[in-house]
């Protein structure tokens, strides 16, 4: 640009330019003279277009520096720059000739000092917060022995072999580990595909889904452990349908992952130890368990043995129980033979008092009788007969069957009638339909008063219309008059 301006025409004006030449040259000065850059200050106005491409402000007390990064390299950020963040951008300073001004094209953006990590910390937990992500009614419980755990974490640290060692000494399990990044642009990404691919896996598919989810990395400063600080991770364990424990960094490290998993652990040896119990220990207990069940059923059983040799001695001995009917037997025993003589002799007597009445020519005649009888009636009883008196039995009770149910319901009609009559005239001699013509009932201290001498003696009043009750309060008796006295000069007409 210098060239063009320091080159005019003898003889005539300052040299012309185009508008294009002037930005283009102004372009190329800018971007020759700066080249790459890093910028400290706040973030101002954000904005992501539609096209994918991210504009944003950066600003101190005194200017403002616009800020564009283009859509392939909003994907390579470490973080996504917010309104009021400070933040130092890296990029290249440029121009945008369209509307004659300056920028910086931003391929990385880093937060300013811990102090401000930590205030966009306390930000995006503030948030979470609100969306009830923390409340201990999400929080799920952890299986007591899962069959499988899914780790994820570097392959290539520490702590995977910590974990590994921990649970092979306390209770062997199958452990499923999907290696993610543990720090850097890729960390929250990848963190979070992996907490929703293990989620997404079919039980008892080819690939089995876990029981039990450790996300685990070791200690680290805040910029280190920032992936695990991210929204995304921490919307993607809060979503986990599988139990989840967050074993980032040490004891002292804090991450939103740790709010929102449903058991945190200071270490990831101590995950894998909230993971399984000791195999050891749980052999033991179950050991001591039979043993005290065992013990439990010899102390039961020798119990109801006591118990029940102590109620035999309340029993009464079984040859006392036997003396007495054993004595009857032999009374009885005793008594038998006579007995059967008497009854014979008996039996002797009547039968010779009966055989002396029999004659043999009585008893021919007696059985000639029966006989004729039992042939006159066998001919009656023929099967014919039988049939035609059957049906003429059944026909008649057919007809008397019906002639009772008519003369029931006939008479239950009757009686219907006559209850209703009787109930249509309780009613209309009832004193409560007098009532309804306007009359009323008058009773004194609870008694019927029919004359006004009765009235005069009730202390109270009640007086009963068709729609209720009315009350007088007592009234004082009313005085007699003072019969006259005879005047002692008059004398009876009489």
């Amino acid at each position: 640009m210098s060239d063009l301006i320091d080159s005019p025409i003898e003889g005539e004006n300052a040299p012309e330019f185009s508008v294009s030449e002037i930005s283009g040259a102004l372009k190329r000065t800018i971007e020759g003279a700066f080249g790459r850059v890093r910028v400290r200050g706040e973030v101002g106005r954000v904005m992501l277009a539609r096209s994918g491409h991210l504009y944003f402000d950066v600003k101190d007390d005194r200017s403002v520096i616009a800020a564009v990064s283009w859509k392939g390299q909003v994907s390579r950020l470490s973080m996504m720059p917010e309104e009021g963040m400070e933040v130092v951008v890296t990029g290249k300073l440029t121009t945008f000739g369209s509307q004659s001004k300056y920028q910086i094209n931003v391929d990385d953006v880093t937060v300013a000092g811990e102090g401000a990590l930590m205030a966009m910390l306390e930000k995006r937990k503030k948030q979470l917060a609100a969306e009830g992500l923390f409340a201990p009614e999400r929080k799920k419980p952890l299986p007591y022995l899962p069959e499988i755990i899914g780790v994820v974490t570097s392959p290539s640290g520490a702590v995977i072999r910590d974990i590994l060692h921990r649970l092979r000494d306390r209770f062997p399990r199958k452990v499923l580990i999907w290696p993610v990044a543990v720090q850097g642009e890729q960390c929250a990404s990848q963190v979070a595909r992996a907490i929703s691919g293990f989620n997404a896996l079919t039980p008892g598919g080819a690939m089995p889904r876990p029981d039990l989810l450790i996300v685990a990395r070791g200690g680290g400063s805040i910029e280190d452990l920032w992936g695990f600080n991210e929204e995304i991770v921490a919307r993607a364990a809060a979503a986990s349908d599988i139990p989840l424990i967050s074993a980032v960094g040490h004891e002292t490290d804090t991450t939103l992952i740790d709010f929102v998993s449903d058991r945190r652990a200071p270490t990831p040896t101590a995950a894998a130890e909230m993971a399984v119990p000791v195999r050891l220990d749980l052999l033991g207990w179950t050991d001591e368990q039979g043993a005290r069940l065992t013990r439990a059923l010899s102390e039961g059983v020798s119990r109801r043995g006591q118990r029940l040799r102590d109620l035999a001695r309340a029993l009464p001995r079984p040859d006392t129980l036997l003396q007495t009917p054993a004595q009857r037997l032999d009374n009885a025993s005793e008594a038998l033979p006579r007995a059967l003589q008497a009854g014979v002799q008996q039996r002797r007597v009547k039968l010779s008092e009966t055989s002396g009445s029999l004659r043999a020519s009585a008893l021919k005649r007696m059985i000639d009788t029966k006989r004729q009888a039992l042939g006159r009636r066998a001919d009656r009883l023929s099967p014919v007969a039988l049939t035609r008196e059957i049906a003429r039995r059944k026909d008649k009770l057919e007809v008397t069957g019906g002639r009772l149910e008519d003369l029931f319901r006939r008479r239950i009609e009757t009686q219907k009638e006559k209850l209703a009559g009787l109930e249509r005239l309780r009613i209309t001699l009832g004193y409560k339909a007098t009532l309804e013509r306007g009359y009323a009932v008058v009773r004194g201290d609870g008694d019927l008063v029919t004359s006004t001498k009765a009235a005069r003696k009730a202390s109270e009043i009640e007086i009963e219309f068709a729609d209720g009750t009315f009350k007088l309060g007592a009234k004082p008796a009313a005085k007699k008059a003072p019969k006259p006295n005879p005047s002692p000069t008059q004398g009876s007409l009489f």
